[in-house]
């Protein structure tokens, strides 16, 4: 029996450590250094959306001005990042960058601006700096969680934050930047933890414009969930529903509105002993993906989860993968919003049959499974 409750200690343990280190990533930049910023956006609170150049160029969107890296007429593509564990003392951004990660080095951003997108990416990560992955994520939600909305410096001290939670922001940045938009795609991609934000975001943007405060056009076409993560149990700020509950019911009525979701998955952390909830069943409602990474080793498993950033923006410079024993084609950047939608409303899901030793999307193969 000690035996047997020390294999369970363990387990829990591994849980634990590997969600940690999976879920906060690698550094992407290989060191420390405010890599593509000023050092002041880490000594100061700053959070929002933030259009991207070529050569990791960027500038953030403020309403009513002019910004060199967004065009209004044109497709556009936002994505958010999930939790930023003591990102903050390294002076740490997510920016298309991920070659520390075992990546190729490589700007993913690039082809997309290079056809016309807007690229841009929303920054809560001095909220998102925390030491559990739980208080993070109530910030999405409230500010009523257990830490409020604190927000931390690279000194370690955390400060009083603002009195919105994290995806009021977020839509509120979106609301500011987009108000003048005409284009003809908006996708919205959320990995990790930022996959709630992305669908929370999402509801805030279809709620204003039932109350006619904002265009029907800027309803987001199409969102993509990247390895995403929800956590176990009942939350108090959320009147006892689990994040992920909440999640599925706003994907149910998003999809009613026309919205296209799809879901990647490659890595167990959303399934971490006694911590994350799988959340199958929101799957099921996505054009669903399994990635299999397997030219990282069984334990690199920060590097996998943060893989399905990387995979996913490099993927829209192929064409979308074939299907085994099928002439059609399976889920990508690169897809058509047609596709997905067929995928998304279909008894399948897809599985990684061939390229899953090669890093790069072009050679890889997918088989149908049923869901």
């Amino acid at each position: 029996m000690k035996f047997l409750r020390g294999i369970g200690v363990l387990f829990l343990f591994l849980g634990i450590s590997s969600l940690a280190f999976a879920i906060q990533g690698v550094d992407e930049v290989g060191g420390t250094g405010p890599f593509p910023f000023n050092a002041s956006v880490f000594e100061n609170l700053d959070y929002g959306l933030y259009w991207f150049g070529y050569d990791y160029e960027n500038q953030k969107a403020k309403a009513g001005e002019d910004n060199p890296y967004f065009n209004p007429n044109q497709p556009t593509v936002v994505f958010v990042h999930g939790w930023q564990k003591d990102t903050t003392k390294r002076y740490y951004r997510e920016a298309f960058k991920f070659s520390a990660d075992g990546a190729p080095d490589i700007y993913y951003a690039e082809d997309w601006i290079r056809d016309g997108w807007n690229v841009g990416i929303f920054y809560w990560n001095q909220m998102a700096d925390e030491f559990e992955v739980k208080h993070a994520e109530a910030k999405i939600w409230s500010t009523a969680g257990p830490k409020r909305m604190r927000w931390r410096t690279p000194d370690n001290k955390y400060h009083d934050g603002p009195q919105k939670p994290a995806s009021l922001l977020f839509y509120e940045a979106y609301r500011d930047a987009m108000m003048n938009y005409e284009g003809n795609e908006i996708r919205i991609v959320g990995h990790s933890l930022g996959n709630q934000m992305a669908i929370a975001m999402t509801k805030l943007v279809s709620m204003a414009i039932d109350n006619n405060e904002i265009p029907d056009h800027l309803l987001p076409t199409r969102v993509a969930l990247l390895d995403a993560f929800y956590s176990n149990y009942s939350k108090k700020y959320l009147d006892g529903r689990w994040t992920g509950e909440v999640a599925r019911q706003y994907v149910f009525e998003l999809k009613k509105k026309g919205v296209i979701f799809e879901s990647y998955r490659t890595s167990a952390a959303s399934g971490a002993l006694l911590i994350g909830d799988e959340n199958k069943d929101l799957h099921k409602m996505c054009a669903f993906t399994e990635i299999k990474p397997w030219y990282y080793n069984p334990i690199q498993f920060g590097f996998k989860h943060v893989a399905a950033i990387w995979h996913y923006f490099w993927s829209y410079s192929f064409e979308p993968p074939s299907i085994k024993y099928s002439s059609d084609t399976g889920a990508s950047a690169s897809a058509s919003n047609e596709r997905i939608e067929e995928l998304m409303n279909s008894s399948k899901k897809l599985v990684h049959n061939l390229g899953v030793w090669t890093k790069t999307p072009e050679d890889d193969r997918f088989v149908y499974k049923s869901r």
